[in-house]
């Protein structure tokens, strides 16, 4: 283990940069720390293996440097305790904390801490705090409601709101509110309409199904509450039309592709056929992919398509282009 420097670590005969890298230092600092402690608690041990499995030898030691601070000051070292007091302020209880409560509720030592519901209790309150002001207790409300439902649900044994299904009703609300103080001047749920609902939601259509089921229930909740006289959302429909809805050529374009396809011997077969049957016959992109030769009925003149009951017959206008196709396929098989 020795790099070959002159400089020696004074008791394992190694340089500093070689012992800083060495597996047995968390193992060298932890029996120093137990050394000092009055009453070394008996997880130390285990928890310094804990940390040397999972760690560097110098984020391991790092750690245990920041676990003597805590074992020896005037508080007790039960591992609750311990693990409390590890944890620090904001969004991330840091790298101890996590180290620690991950051994102790692995060993029965101690129960996990309420991280994940600080945080997503701040972000609620975040998206709260970014409605605006006249709406703001109605959301704040809304949020304590859906929490009091869950807590309801977990006693039952039902399904209860996930914390991220919660957040997002709240943002959905949240983004209600912004929308109809900017674009329609109302600070005021109880003046709330039909129409107001309906331009939020025609914003982002994709997801109109999501956006008016938790418009449904706050405005059932408001109207409980009083907040608001009559639900805007009742009698609204989250079904759409399935058709095609993308875009499409226009008339002038449409005839020119058809002449194009019907009249032009420069068109490729292919190209013609597979024109036709969507101009003439509506054929999607799937019943294409899944076209074979033996689909297309030359005495008969009809073709098979995709999941369709029956043959379709083909245009007049088509029939050459599907010939030509159906023989230059067939040949270039044979040959």
């Amino acid at each position: 283990m020795s790099c070959g420097e002159l400089r020696r670590h004074a008791a394992h005969g190694m340089c500093g940069r070689c012992w800083q890298r060495h597996p047995d230092r968390p193992f060298v600092r932890g029996e120093t720390l137990a050394a000092a402690l009055t009453e070394p608690p008996g997880w130390l041990g285990d928890f310094v293996a804990y940390l040397a499995a999972r760690h560097c030898p110098a984020r391991a030691c790092r750690m245990i440097a920041t676990l003597a601070r805590l074992l020896e000051d005037e508080h007790p070292n039960h591992p609750q305790s311990v693990l409390e007091r590890s944890r620090r302020p904001g969004r991330s209880m840091g790298s101890l904390a996590r180290a620690l409560e991950a051994f102790f509720t692995e060993h029965g030592l101690a129960m996990a801490t309420d991280q994940d519901q600080r945080l997503a209790a701040g972000r609620r309150q975040k998206r709260i705090d970014a409605t605006p002001g006249p709406m703001r207790v109605a959301v704040a409300a809304f949020a304590e409601s859906m929490l009091h439902n869950r807590d309801r649900a977990r006693r039952a044994g039902t399904r209860p709101r996930s914390d991220r299904t919660i957040e997002s009703a709240l943002t959905i609300v949240r983004d209600l509110a912004h929308f109809l103080e900017a674009q329609r001047g109302k600070q005021d749920w109880a003046l709330v309409d039909v129409t107001d609902i309906e331009a939020f939601l025609a914003e982002l259509p994709n997801t109109r199904a999501r956006r008016l089921t938790v418009l449904g229930q706050f405005f059932r909740f408001a109207r409980n509450r009083r907040v608001v006289l009559v639900d805007p959302t009742h009698g609204m429909s989250a079904k759409r039309h399935r058709g095609f809805r993308g875009r499409t050529l226009t008339i002038t374009q449409q005839r020119d592709l058809f002449r194009r396809w019907s009249a032009d011997p420069a068109a490729h077969p292919h190209e013609a056929l597979f024109g036709l049957l969507a101009i003439l016959h509506g054929v999607s992109s799937r019943e294409l992919r899944l076209l074979q030769v033996d689909h297309i009925d030359t005495s008969d003149r009809s073709i098979r398509l995709g999941t369709r009951p029956h043959p379709v017959p083909l245009d007049p206008v088509g029939v050459p282009s599907v010939l030509r196709t159906a023989d230059q396929i067939g040949s270039d098989w044979k040959g």
